[in-house]
């Protein structure tokens, strides 16, 4: 809306989230059918890549409807592209079960592929999944990058327990 506004261009908008996402798709899929153009766009990332809008491309496709992507900035890739880390068997796990059982289970299975990983995590959580991390594997790597490809962008790294006290010092 922000980028819209700032260059006066007035289009209708449809809300998409994950709660609303079939409704969301109908809309979407009825503007398809009037041979209207549609145009998925993301506030945080790239739609589709653990942002919402997977149920609706489906639903175009389904219904014959052409699915063209533009390629922009994805936190997955800019994040691997700065981490240091070979990358040929990494995993993307997107965002992990918000209770701390399934949580460290899915970390569990994560950690025991030896391989690098990709989680999405909210500011809210991050302090959690980081500690779970030091429980898990205190010695392990990790890079937590943050407001990527934006003004303040931050890339921390160090073991679990280096970067939650790094976090913990800005947050003073």
């Amino acid at each position: 809306l922000k980028l819209l506004t700032h260059y006066k261009i007035k289009k209708r908008l449809i809300s998409h989230y994950s709660q609303n996402e079939k409704n969301a798709a109908n809309k979407v899929l009825s503007l398809l059918d009037e041979g209207k153009e549609v145009a998925i766009v993301s506030d945080s990332g790239t739609p589709c890549i653990s942002d919402p809008g997977i149920y609706t491309v489906h639903t175009a496709r389904k219904h014959g409807h052409t699915v063209i992507p533009i390629p922009g900035v994805s936190a997955f890739s800019t994040l691997i592209s700065a981490a240091g880390f070979p990358v040929k068997d990494c995993t993307y796990a997107g965002f992990l079960s918000t209770k701390q059982g399934r949580r460290k289970n899915e970390l569990m299975r994560l950690l025991e592929t030896k391989n690098p990983f990709v989680v999405y995590e909210s500011v809210h959580r991050i302090t959690k999944l980081l500690a779970d991390l030091d429980e898990l594997a205190p010695h392990r790597e990790v890079v937590l990058g943050r407001e990527m490809t934006k003004l303040y962008e931050d890339f921390f790294s160090g073991t679990a327990k280096e970067v939650l006290t790094h976090l913990n010092e800005l947050t003073k």
